[in-house]
């Protein structure tokens, strides 16, 4: 009987790597990571006086294209120096995320943005750069654990998309009332993850 080989491409390799964080996981990180781009889009939402479905999609779109787009970078970044520091990696990925979230609970107490209803593209790729910065060290964080790149940035890049067409949405109802506590609860879930990964790297707590 002919045995059948199937070799897997390093170029595969690379952009699947492992999964080592699941669904879950990854879910809340591109929760906590759409909290940024959720405040923008209230604000979009608050100063726009006829909303139409357009403006959702166009700050869906914008955010969640960046917001995905950017682990990848991140993630191509990180894995040049992978095996120099796989045993602190947990620990990098721990101080990276703590950063990230207490850097987004900081922003919540700051001075409020300024809203405008402009939606083109010279007023939008400022604002979805801008919003997916954190996007990047997360990205090289998914290096260090061997996540599926693939697999994370879509469910990071939908999950922004949705979450900023809602955006839009409750601010053109209900005004800033919820932007600054997504913002916090944005920080939380993303040092909670850091906490998580440290403390199973450690073995003192696995969820």
């Amino acid at each position: 009987m002919m045995r059948l080989v199937c070799e897997v491409s390093q170029p595969c390799l690379f952009l699947l790597g492992g999964l080592k964080m699941g669904f879950l996981e990854i879910l809340l990180i591109g929760v906590g990571l759409a909290m940024d781009a959720f405040a923008v889009s209230i604000c979009k939402g608050l100063s726009t006086r006829k909303l139409e479905l357009k403006h959702a999609l166009i700050c869906g779109s914008y955010f969640g294209i960046f917001q995905g787009f950017m682990p990848f970078i991140g993630y191509i970044l990180g894995i040049q120096f992978k095996d120099k520091i796989e045993s602190i990696d947990h620990w990098i990925a721990f101080i990276l995320l703590t950063l990230i979230g207490l850097n987004m609970i900081k922003e919540a107490f700051g001075e409020e943005e300024n809203c405008n209803p402009d939606f083109s593209f010279k007023a939008m790729i400022p604002l979805a750069i801008a919003t997916s910065i954190d996007a990047l060290a997360i990205g090289v964080t998914f290096a260090f654990l061997n996540v599926n790149i693939l697999y994370a940035i879509t469910i990071i890049g939908v999950t922004t998309f949705l979450i900023s067409m809602l955006g839009v949405k409750i601010g053109h109802v209900f005004g800033v009332r919820y932007k600054s506590k997504a913002e916090i609860a944005g920080g939380v879930i993303l040092i909670f993850i850091g906490l998580k990964i440290l403390l199973e790297h450690l073995e003192i707590f696995i969820l």
